[in-house]
């Protein structure tokens, strides 16, 4: 499935900022509501932190935020750039598929990126994350408690 870039991995150790993990259904949401609180949740991690992501998640965010149905909020050449800004404000970092744990095997991707990042903390409105919460000491939360944690 993937790898854990040593570099990338060494690089991230190195930092001090704190590191998110977003869900694709908060991305859209941050990406068509601009007064979102999903929205806020991601400016405010883009400030204090680093954004994360793995080939997995970004593809997933990628192809859903380019379905026709998001046509009527945002147009398709829009949604491209909304696209490119955010693979330039995260970090790609390659995981190992190992996480099978969530009861909606889809979500297991979230959970490799954060563990392969030590991330502080996986955001999602997802129920499925949610209920995991906190995953081996990472806390799974959503875009309003993201706001008032952090």
């Amino acid at each position: 499935m993937g790898f854990r870039s040593t570099s990338s991995i060494n690089c991230l150790q190195r930092m001090s900022k704190p590191i998110f993990v977003f869900d694709c259904n908060v991305l859209i949401s941050a990406h068509l509501l601009p007064s979102s609180t999903s929205r806020k949740a991601y400016e405010k991690a883009l400030n204090i932190g680093l954004l994360v992501r793995s080939p997995l998640t970004f593809l997933e965010f990628s192809t859903r935020f380019l379905r026709p149905k998001f046509e009527r909020y945002v147009s398709f050449e829009n949604r491209l750039v909304l696209i490119t800004n955010f693979k330039q404000n995260s970090l790609n970092i390659g995981t190992i598929a190992s996480i099978q744990v969530c009861r909606d095997s889809k979500d297991d991707k979230y959970l490799d990126l954060a563990l392969a990042t030590n991330a502080s903390a996986i955001i999602t409105g997802d129920k499925d994350l949610l209920v995991l919460h906190p995953f081996k000491e990472i806390p799974i939360i959503s875009p309003a408690d993201f706001l008032s944690i952090f």
